[in-house]
């Protein structure tokens, strides 16, 4: 029995236990629908879940193994994570954008025997060096690997047995692994245990209860989309699950399914906004969203669709460290420190900066586990970004009297485009394979449609000379799609400090000029690929 007061129950914060309470308490209730009209109560979710950890034990999953889930939002994607929690095992999707070194790269850092992969994408890891993957699941459809062995979808759900949990699973136990966007190197596995997820979503959005339904349409492999599936674990409530947002088909997936709650990103809010206007448009139940970034845009779409509208600032590695009161005054804001955490913006040694001077936001909690428990075999990043006892965000942050906070700017080298934090490191890596590029600096660029674009600068190797287009087929086949730039410009040679560092700062100001190559005015449009569910 653990003394501490602080610390949250299993059954509020250990699935296995979460899904044994509800199916006790609420048997029949609806728990998750999916897109396409599949739904579980939450006895139908338990006895799935007992079924998958039965499949994944089977082919020897154990407490604490890595296992991959690559999968779009569906119903397997549900089925493989609470499968492997209930056995005590660490889930680790991947996104389903990547591809090449980036793919390799994810896959060998996971240390995973066992995937389970939507047969739309296998293809992909036989242009790959696996590391120790042995074995895929292969699910909605077939495939076949050159270098794993692969089993049928039935292997995940057999038609008999059901799993037992482990004796113990504890709330500080690794729960998921996932990966966050690469800054200064490549992608990192940010350590989550269940208590994070618990301190991320039930604890802050206690607003949120267990007579909501809550849309979710980002994707399961980012923590966006997981944290409101922990939050329905963990209150009893229900969930939609689409496949991801559709401007078109929100506000009658939001009324046919009684949704209640959901989460805006970046683009979203303009697309709602600009919605031709209709006479039935506050026709729903839809009565609270939390939102990112708080703008005026943002608070247009809370006024014309009747949503409390709330925003708050989280990243993978943290837990929801800053929520705000509905429609809070100021635009620009993140809201306030919740309780349970301290924020500090500082300067380079780590020293308090005064209310309004920008330095970088630094945080730490008041309970052990409530944030990530480092980032896996990266202990040098681990080091530098818990340096001093505080977790240092990279994020640039103002705070003001009234002790709210303001996001400034990303410190850390990274580009965010259609909700997706995009490594700057990872785009110049593929890009200097082509074979004429000397050096390259990857930037973000503003878009139209809030957050950015990616704009590549590069100068020629000698005596070479560069084709845009050429480049960007080149980069086509070996990038995610929303790694992939819109804007090239070449350059005799980049801007230099005297210590030779690239200074994107002067690449950033100057934007896109008017000898900057731009996809889409060359009519080529970028889209990701389209799997089935």
């Amino acid at each position: 029995m653990v003394y501490d007061p602080r610390m949250p129950s299993r059954d509020a914060c250990v699935l296995g236990n979460q899904l044994e309470r509800w199916a006790r308490e609420k048997p029949d209730d609806t728990a998750i629908m999916f897109y396409g009209g599949e739904q579980w109560s939450w006895a139908e979710t338990l006895a799935l879940t007992r079924r998958a950890a039965k499949g994944l034990a089977d082919r020897g999953v154990k407490k604490g193994d890595h296992v991959l889930s690559w999968q779009p939002n569906n119903r397997e994607s549900v089925l493989i994570w609470f499968g492997l929690n209930y056995l005590g095992a660490v889930y680790v999707p991947v996104n389903t954008a990547y591809k090449g070194n980036l793919l390799q790269h994810v896959v060998q850092l996971s240390d995973a025997t066992l995937m389970i992969c939507h047969a739309d994408l296998a293809p992909r890891l036989d242009e790959i060096d696996c590391g120790a993957l042995a074995d895929v699941i292969v699910t909605n459809g077939e495939a076949t690997l050159a270098k794993q062995t692969t089993h049928p979808a039935s292997t995940l759900l057999p038609e008999t047995g059901l799993a037992a949990m482990p004796d113990v699973v504890e709330p500080w136990d690794t729960q998921y692994i996932i990966f966050t966007s690469g800054t200064t190197g490549p992608s990192k596995a940010v350590l989550s245990s269940y208590i994070q997820g618990y301190a991320m979503g039930p604890e802050p959005y206690e607003y949120i209860t267990g007579d909501d339904r809550i849309l979710i349409n980002l994707p399961m492999f980012h923590v966006g989309g997981t944290v409101f599936m922990v939050v329905t674990l963990a209150n009893g409530g229900s969930c939609f699950l689409d496949t991801h947002f559709k401007t078109g088909e929100f506000w009658q997936t939001a009324r046919e399914n009684w949704i209640t709650m959901t989460c805006l990103l970046g683009a979203m809010i303009p697309f709602l906004l600009k919605l031709p206007p209709s006479e039935n448009e506050n026709d729903h139940v839809l009565r609270k969203a939390t939102c990112v970034p708080w703008n005026e845009d943002t608070a247009a779409v809370g006024r014309r669709y009747g949503i409390e509208m709330r925003t708050t600032f989280n990243m993978t590695e943290v837990s929801s460290p800053m929520i705000s009161d509905p429609f809070p005054p100021e635009p620009g804001t993140c809201g306030k420190v919740r309780p349970g955490v301290e924020a500090r913006v500082v300067d380079e040694n780590d020293c308090q900066v005064p209310p309004g001077v920008a330095g970088e936001l630094i945080l730490r909690a008041d309970r052990p586990w409530d944030m990530n428990h480092g980032y896996y075999k990266n202990p040098e990043a681990t080091a530098q970004a818990w340096r001093n006892g505080w977790f240092h965000t990279g994020d640039g942050f103002k705070y003001d009297e009234d002790g709210y906070f303001y996001f400034v700017d990303r410190i850390k080298d990274a580009i965010r485009r259609r909700g997706e934090n995009i490594s700057s490191f990872e785009v110049e890596s593929e890009v200097t394979a082509f074979g004429a590029i000397r050096e390259v600096a990857a930037i973000p660029v503003s878009s139209d449609l809030s957050e950015d674009e990616v704009m590549i600068v590069v100068t020629p190797a000698p005596g070479q000379s560069i084709d845009p287009l050429e480049l960007f087929q080149f980069l086509e086949p070996r990038m995610a799609h929303f790694m992939l730039p819109r804007y090239i410009r070449i350059m005799d040679d980049l801007p230099k400090t005297p210590t030779q560092k690239v200074q994107k700062h002067l690449l950033k100001d100057a934007g896109v000029t008017a000898d900057t190559w731009d996809r889409e005015a060359e009519g080529i449009q970028v889209k990701r690929q389209k799997i089935g569910v």
